[in-house]
């Protein structure tokens, strides 16, 4: 290993610390504009506090998103991507949530053979007015993560 490649690991792990050392996990949570991105809105009035390292990108259906953006974001340097869409039967877009289910159930299958373990990919089902369910969920799923450790794949810097 040459010296460069030393201390390009050694930013690379201070990257992953915050100030007292700890690691943080980097997840990402994908959330349609109707139910789940409303019931993290009713989760902020209510004061229901959720991880500060989720960082949330609000989509109009979780139907839309493709299994490449999923392998982006972990190439990326995210530990666990976390997607909540409408309750099923309640898509505004009448199928997007269920279409999203199947689309992730395939992706699951696959990450084996590309070393990224299955648990850090979470879809998820809450209503509009469920703040303190979504709250629940993204603090129990951020733990999973904290417990798994950091994704050993990231490809792209």
């Amino acid at each position: 290993m040459s010296d460069g490649d030393e201390s390009m690991e050694k930013a690379s792990v201070q990257s992953t610390l915050n100030e007292n050392g700890d690691w943080e996990p980097k997840v990402l949570a994908f959330t349609c504009n109707w139910c789940s991105y409303a019931g993290i809105d009713i989760a902020g009035v209510l004061h229901m506090q959720y991880p500060a390292s989720l960082r949330i990108v609000k989509t109009m259906c979780i139907g839309r998103i493709h299994p490449d953006l999923i392998l982006e974001a972990f190439a990326r340097g995210a530990d666990g991507v976390l997607i909540i869409g409408c309750q099923v039967g309640d898509c505004h877009y009448i199928r997007g949530n269920t279409y999203n289910e199947y689309r992730m159930e395939e992706m699951t299958e696959m990450f084996a053979s590309l070393g990224i373990d299955p648990r850090r990919l979470k879809v998820d089902f809450i209503y509009a007015y469920e703040g303190k369910r979504f709250s629940d969920i993204a603090r129990e799923f951020v733990q999973k993560i904290k417990e798994l450790g950091p994704n050993s794949i990231r490809i792209i810097t």
